[in-house]
């Protein structure tokens, strides 16, 4: 899409962070950070929301959440522990329409959320 922000990381005309990537995902830096660690994983096809993506490509999503486990133990939060969030719809925060996870780490992470 052309006027995804993620779409254009994925196409390197936005540039980004990048911590990890594969074939299929990417995963970036937040420039907003919530945590000491603050990862997005983004998969490379532009998919609204995890519903969407777990739908049409599941195992991207499997990739996804794999890519997560990964940038954690390398950005050593995988011990004590790690949250993977995604935030589907504008009532939950989502503001770029191209489904992420966000890595976040590094701090005691309270519950609930907000």
């Amino acid at each position: 899409m052309t006027d995804c922000l993620f779409c254009k990381i994925v196409t390197g005309d936005v540039p980004a962070t990048v911590v990890e990537e594969t074939d299929r995902v990417v995963a970036f830096r937040d420039i907003n950070p919530q945590a000491p660690t603050h990862v997005l994983i983004i998969p490379k096809g532009h998919h609204p929301t995890v519903a969407d993506l777990a739908r049409d490509d599941p195992a991207t999503l499997a990739e996804l959440l794999l890519t997560g486990e990964s940038v954690a133990k390398a950005e050593g939060i995988r011990d004590p522990g790690y949250r993977v969030v995604f935030n589907t719809g504008t009532g939950a925060g989502q503001t770029v329409f191209h489904v992420h996870a966000h890595v976040l780490g590094g701090r005691g992470l309270n519950w609930p959320p907000g």
